[in-house]
């Protein structure tokens, strides 16, 4: 083992002033804090940046093509690909929404208790699926509850941020640096980290978190949001916009009633009882499915026609019950409650429109387009009553209602009329509506070989990705979509400077930096200079990009003090995620700072304190979990 001993200024300056220009160092160096500057500058893009890498550094000499080239063949790049697919098809089949909200019903009106249990389940989603995801399914959620509490949506946008970083410290696939990490120890010859070998660290990490947040939140309250820069209108606005309060109905179509086998054309709902169906759920076996409300869908038993009540009358009994439907109430809100399945949309009938001088029923709306027509402007107020009987005219507003799918569909009739507005739910409605069942069989098919080792990660992986494409959660052009190809090339592109680091003696020069400085004090103290180079090194560049970089001087540092590599390891990773200071460290925390109206000096507020506090918990535990 190597003295620890302070060296003088003299020799240390020396014996890296010959490393740094054998064998091209400095042209690894210099090109490195190019790459570096562009990415702080975020000119060119980051994955331009990385293309250029690969080019230019077996052009200068460096490494050979194959081994610039080694990043897509590498299994931590197929996994990170994979998990962004797997993130995906849990999105659109609303899991996590469906997650989210119910912890946040659970909540009640206590703020303390929302945060609490908007952290924790955000960290839990996080740990299968993208962070920035999560987060950002979240915002809208935790905006809504701020509204309905009465309080600043400050004091819970940082909250969700932070448990958006915390989560990619709950397991190993949870964000890019740990499967870059473990790649990299794999690399090295080493067993890599299993599924939950994070979890500890992370668990711990989410407490203090959740502890600190709800000290500290009393600090970001009074400030009032911040309104819609692009001024995107919400459910709530069309409702009463078009007094729509009070007309939604579910009828359920029984065993023994007449209409189970007819087409939605013949079965009445509109002549005998004023009701314009809006979309139609069918259970099957695992899930529940939602159709098309259009002329020749045929009704079954068991389904729920969920309707919209065209006239402010009541509801025949004796017509329902002769119909053979049961007419269900609902809780609270309809249009509210299915906003992740069922979407609305303003739309104005164009001048050249075939709409013009027809009624709806005339026009075959629904038939044509999927879509139910629930309200109507004209001269910019709501037309009331029955709306059917009305003929249309250039310029009449038109608020429709149906499935996500047919309202994204409207944008390509711009003969007949023109989409005026969508509303902010748009950005989160569930596309694979009734497939959240089978979502979770394919993580949970996906986890079970990972925890099990049945399968190499990135083979199981792509179980969990085939699963889902098979039971329809995500299609294959959604798949490819979902990918973020940008994120996977700068992963790629940057792989090739960790092997010329170690070729030119780089990592070497670096870790018995880090020996001299810090050494002679103990393993602890490497850690812990190796946690804050890590953090303050992910403000300025991707925190993927940090991994890639200072994994190897983790190892080689650990190698050099005759210890285990895994606690230097593991503190890499777990450095990596507290991007906890400033607002541009994380897209996570950028995501919070306009709806939370922060300024940066509140990140550098509640960052820094937290993120020294993970640094001494880190230099604790790490090593009672990985043993020196």
């Amino acid at each position: 083992m190597p003295s620890l001993a302070p060296a003088s200024s003299g020799r240390v300056f020396g014996k890296y002033w010959t490393l740094l220009f054998m064998d091209g160092l400095a042209a690894v160096l210099v090109l490195l804090g190019v790459c570096v500057a562009c990415f702080a500058l975020n000119r060119p893009r980051g994955d331009i940046v990385a293309v250029c890498a690969i080019v230019l550094l077996p052009a200068l000499g460096i490494v050979g093509f194959g081994e610039a080239f080694s990043g897509f063949s590498d299994p931590s790049v197929i996994l990170i690909a994979l998990m962004f697919v797997v993130g995906e098809g849990l999105s659109r089949t609303g899991v996590s929404r469906m997650a989210g909200e119910f912890l946040l019903e659970k909540s009640g009106k206590s703020v303390g208790r929302l945060t609490a249990l908007m952290m924790v389940a955000v960290a839990v989603t996080g740990s299968v699926m993208s962070s920035t995801g999560v987060v950002a399914i979240f915002i809208p959620i935790a905006l809504a509850v701020s509204r309905k509490l009465r309080i600043s949506p400050s004091q819970l946008m940082m909250p969700l941020s932070f448990a958006g970083l915390i989560s990619g410290m709950m397991s190993l696939v949870a964000t890019t640096p740990n499967m870059v990490t473990n790649s990299i120890l794999v690399r090295e010859g080493f067993d890599g980290f299993g599924f939950f070998s994070f979890t500890p660290v992370g668990l711990a990490v989410l407490a203090m978190g959740v502890c600190y947040m709800l000290f500290m939140r009393r600090f970001l309250g009074g400030r009032a949001p911040v309104a819609d820069s692009a001024g995107r209108r919400t459910f709530a606005d069309y409702v009463r916009d078009y007094a729509l309060s009070g007309r939604e109905r579910i009828f359920l179509v029984g065993e023994s009633s007449p209409l189970a086998g007819k087409p939605l054309r013949d079965s009445g709902l509109r002549e005998r009882l004023g009701a314009s169906a809006v979309c139609i759920e069918r259970r099957e076996r695992l899930s529940v499915r939602l159709l098309d409300p259009v002329a020749s869908t045929v009704l079954r038993a068991g389904d729920a026609v969920l309707c919209d009540m065209r006239a402010a009358a009541g509801v025949p009994r004796g017509e329902v019950s002769a119909m053979g439907l049961v007419s269900r109430p609902l809780r609270g809100q309809y249009f509210s409650e299915k906003s992740a399945e069922v979407g609305m949309a303003e739309i104005a009938v164009a001048p050249e429109s075939e709409l013009v001088g027809a009624t709806v029923p005339e026009s075959g709306f629904r038939s044509r387009y999927g879509l139910s027509v629930v309200g109507l402007r004209r001269s910019s107020r709501a037309v009331g009553g029955d709306i059917m009987g009305e003929r249309l005219r250039m310029g009449d507003v038109l608020l429709v209602m149906g499935p996500w799918k047919s309202i994204k569909g409207l944008r390509g009739s711009p003969r007949d009329f023109i989409v005026l507005s969508l509303p902010e739910e748009v950005d989160f409605a569930v596309q694979s509506h009734g497939r959240a069942v089978y979502a979770l069989i394919s993580l949970a098919v996906m986890l079970a070989l990972m925890i099990g080792g049945v399968l190499p990660n990135a083979a199981a992986a792509f179980v969990g990705c085939l699963l889902m494409v098979a039971f329809g959660c995500i299609d294959m052009d959604g798949a490819y979509r979902a990918v973020h190809w940008s994120s996977v090339l700068l992963v790629v592109g940057m792989i090739p400077f960790a092997t010329a680091l170690e070729k030119t003696g780089g990592v070497q020069m670096a870790s018995q930096g880090l020996l001299d400085a810090l050494g002679w004090m103990g393993p602890r103290a490497v850690m812990a200079g190796l946690f804050a180079l890590t953090a303050v090194t992910g403000l300025f560049i991707s925190n993927t990009v940090t991994a890639i970089l200072l994994a190897p001087v983790a190892i080689q540092a650990a190698n050099m003090l005759g210890v285990s590599p895994y606690p230097f390891a593991m503190t890499v990773a777990i450095a990596a995620s507290t991007a906890f200071m400033t607002p541009i460290s994380s897209p996570v925390n950028t995501l919070v700072w306009a709806p939370g109206r922060y300024s940066f000096a509140d990140f550098l507020k509640i960052g820094v304190p937290f993120s020294a506090a993970v640094m001494a918990a880190s230099s604790v535990l790490i090593p009672l979990l990985f043993p020196f």
